[in-house]
């Protein structure tokens, strides 16, 4: 695909299935997105868009250098890689992702990158990074080789973050999506020419906006999100989904808030906070955990003290591991069903 990648970035055909009209024309590729809160929009992207965010990337980390691909090439995140290799003029690694992702097939494919002169850069998803981490083999010898390891695509837990960085991993949080060309938010700061605005709900500005949606009307100079957020000493807080918030008794409540409660509880790995219809609350709070040597009443009464009685998980429910969706997000679709 990075040929054929370069080739559109130069103002060959562009990577999109399907006619362009009109202003959909200055399109040098598509990306479809995955249709979790409704029907697939194709998302189209100018070249210049690509590049200004690999560009700005680069200088936010330290330069370019070479990158390790690890993540599918068809989402955002993984095209980035390799937009930010071919600006940079250098040939990415490959992960063979087949068989799924294991730390040490990730110590395999960094080996020959890590091998090259120059900076070294790779970008994962939370629950890549906390499989790496949970051993001291290869798999985290190699991470924290790396000069910065970007980790988006989910909100990552604060607890597997302060741990990863104990252990000498470079991680650098991004924020983005496939309308802003990727990742730019790095730590809650803006990439250079990129304008981020949280009246509770995040609009984004800058170089980096896709053009609009293929068969839609083309974007205007801000893009509102679905997500609320907030600053916080002058950093971006995300604080999830707008149509993520849960009402119950009148009350909002923000998952992620809540979320981060139950995390900081020691045992505690993986949590998703849900909304589940309930004749009487209208909604209540819900709560999948993946977790060991802590209880249901602990777990709540953690909530109750960070983030207050309204937040507070009326059902608890202990699973193995959390169901996900496209690169690494967590499905709630599906943690609200098994509630049912």
């Amino acid at each position: 695909m990075i040929e054929e990648l370069r080739e559109a970035l130069a103002g060959g055909p562009p990577l999109v299935t399907g006619p362009l009209e009109g202003w959909e024309k200055a399109a040098a590729l598509g990306v479809t997105t995955s249709g979790s809160t409704g029907t697939p929009k194709t998302v189209l992207l100018s070249a210049e868009a690509l590049t200004y965010s690999a560009s700005a990337t680069h200088d936010r980390l330290g330069g370019p250098g070479t990158w390790l691909l690890a993540l599918p090439a068809d989402h955002i995140a993984g095209i980035q890689v390799l937009v930010r290799s071919i600006v940079a003029g250098t040939s990415p690694g490959v992960m063979d992702l087949s068989g799924g992702f294991r730390a040490m097939g990730f110590a395999q494919a960094a080996q020959p990158v890590l091998a090259t002169p120059g900076r070294h850069y790779t970008a994962l998803v939370p629950t890549q990074l906390a499989r790496i981490v949970a051993g001291e083999g290869p798999g985290l010898a190699a991470l924290r080789a790396f000069d910065a390891v970007l980790i988006g695509g989910a909100a990552t837990p604060p607890p597997l973050l302060e741990h990863a960085r104990s252990l000498g991993v470079r991680v650098v949080t991004t924020y983005g999506m496939t309308e802003t060309a990727g990742g730019c938010v790095y730590d809650g700061v803006p990439l250079d020419g990129v304008r981020v605005s949280a009246d509770d709900v995040i609009s984004i500005a800058g170089p980096v906006l896709a053009l609009g949606y293929q068969g839609g009307e083309p974007f205007g100079p801000s893009f509102r999100t679905e997500d609320l957020g907030r600053f916080v000493d002058g950093r971006l807080e995300v604080l999830g989904r707008a149509d993520d918030v849960i009402i119950t008794g009148g009350e909002k409540i923000a998952p992620a808030l809540v979320e981060r409660a139950l995390v900081a509880v020691d045992g505690v790995r993986e949590a998703c906070v849900v909304g589940v219809p309930d004749a009487e609350w209208g909604q209540v709070v819900a709560a999948a955990v993946v977790a060991s040597g802590v209880s249901a009443d602990e777990l709540r009464d953690a909530v109750r003290v960070s983030v207050g009685r309204s937040a507070t998980p009326k059902r608890v429910m202990f699973v193995s591991e959390l169901p996900l969706r496209g690169p690494g997000k967590v499905d709630r679709a599906a943690v609200v069903t098994a509630f049912r």
